[in-house]
């Protein structure tokens, strides 16, 4: 087998240890192997370093381990060419399970060019990557509290979430506060309500009318308390991040760099030279449905603005792991899971697909109804994430806001098609249908049916 990398090494990254297995050229044409095992402190991850580069190492792969992988990654960067390598992709054959086996087989699939390199973007990506995924879980971390207060206001015979949509909202607030207050007249507190749940001062009357202990209100003003500190540290958050986003910049994909794509490393040529500034991707994502600032943000942190790293946008679906698998064997077409991939971009684009989708007479909208009839409404909606992911490769690659295809797009590319089926149907039921073309600002075609 063909040699590609000459000097190379194959980490085995764990908490404790690192074992790391050394391949350089012989004078016979042969390879000489060299093992040594180090720790994961930082003096022994610099002396791993220093190790390396006295072998000339010029290549390196290790298992995408957890979080363990990412003190070595940050120590060897920039010195040698780092692959981190998904762990389903290497496995060793079965019984050679140990730690320097596992070394050797990682060193020799780099040798001879068989590992392909997760993506991993550029230290300012990273760093934005770890603000917008930690104000996500500030989020998820604020609905789990509201969560808990309405439990506790149930435990409470109080049905204020039964009436109020949002029971951390100004009027919602304002009666929680007076419960913990001490307050016991409903009608009184039903009087806090502001704006249109005035209109439902009767029904919060009732809603507010339990029986409250000292001790549920300790736990409600807690949850309260915690609320509001969830609320200032998402406020931080987003400070912090449009801070970043206006003196973060990408390195341009270059043309030795690992590709996240298994079949092609060559990039599309782009439209404009040079990137979009953050300012100019979030302007773009603000014209898709169902995608606001913070999802942007969002997006922008997880896939970049350079849209080169991708040879196309099959390939960034594929990386995302939004686009069916392939399983086939004997002819036969098996499931078409689309795998684990990015769960924070999976989890975003789905969101933004769910918003999208009531929008009426939208493109989206239309493709998912057609196709949630046929394969149910989770294949769906992950389809219409897939659109949405698709067009994102094509808004940045062009430099172009989304474009609504309408809601008759789909109609229109099978025209021919639906007019048989329906022609069809009707001669079924005994009618002979013929087809008139209207005016073009009223509906594209107009159904006479005649007995």
């Amino acid at each position: 087998m063909d040699v590609t990398y000459t000097h190379c090494a194959g980490l085995d990254v764990h908490k404790k240890s690192v074992v790391a297995c050394c391949i350089t050229p012989e004078a016979d044409a042969g390879k000489q192997v060299e093992i040594r095992s180090f720790g994961t402190m930082t003096a022994d991850l610099l002396a791993l370093s220093d190790w390396l580069q006295a072998k000339h190492i010029t290549h390196v792969a290790m298992e995408s381990t957890g979080e363990f992988w990412k003190p070595v990654y940050n120590l060897l960067e920039g010195n040698v060419q780092v692959l981190v390598v998904n762990a389903r992709h290497i496995k060793n054959v079965p019984g050679r399970k140990t730690d320097v086996k596992d070394a050797e087989w990682i060193a020799d699939l780099l040798r001879h060019g068989l590992l392909r390199g997760s993506f991993i973007p550029p230290q300012p990506q990273r760093d934005l990557r770890d603000l917008t995924r930690q104000r996500t879980n500030l989020v998820q971390d604020r609905a789990t509290v509201v969560n808990r207060l309405q439990k506790v206001c149930e435990w409470a015979n109080i049905k204020l979430s039964s009436v109020a949509t949002d029971v951390t909202g100004v009027s919602g607030r304002a009666m929680l506060e007076a419960i913990v207050a001490g307050r016991v007249d409903a009608q009184t507190m039903a009087d806090l309500a502001k704006g249109r749940m005035r209109s439902k001062r009767a029904a919060l009357e009732r809603a507010l009318t339990g029986i409250v202990r000292d001790h549920h209100r300790f736990m409600i003003a807690q949850h309260l308390a915690q609320i509001d500190f969830l609320d200032e540290q998402v406020s931080i958050f987003d400070a912090e991040i449009a801070a970043r986003m206006t003196d973060v910049e990408e390195t341009p994909h270059q043309p030795g760099d690992t590709p996240p794509s298994p079949d092609d490393s060559a990039p599309p040529p782009t439209a404009e030279t040079g990137l979009l500034t953050h300012r100019e991707a979030v302007a773009l994502l603000d014209t898709i449905p169902g995608v606001n600032r913070r999802l942007a943000e969002l997006l922008i942190a997880e896939i970049g603005r350079d849209m080169s790293r991708f040879p196309s946008a099959s390939h960034l679906a594929s990386w995302a792991k939004l686009s069916p698998g392939n399983n086939e064997s004997a002819g036969k077409h098996y499931s078409g899971a689309t795998g684990h991939g990015n769960a924070w971009l999976c989890t975003g684009l789905v969101q933004a697909a769910w918003a999208a989708v009531k929008s009426k007479a939208s493109y989206l909208s239309s493709f998912y109804y057609r196709l949630a009839g046929r394969r149910g409404a989770r294949r769906a909606i992950v389809a219409v994430a897939h659109r949405i992911l698709t067009a994102i490769y094509y808004m940045f690659t062009k430099r172009e806001p989304f474009h609504d295809l309408g809601a008759g797009y789909l109609d229109e590319k099978r025209q021919t098609s639906l007019m048989r089926h329906t022609e069809r149907r009707f001669a079924q039921l005994g009618y002979r249908v013929t087809f008139q073309l209207v005016a073009a600002q009223t509906t594209p075609h107009q159904v006479d049916a005649a007995q």
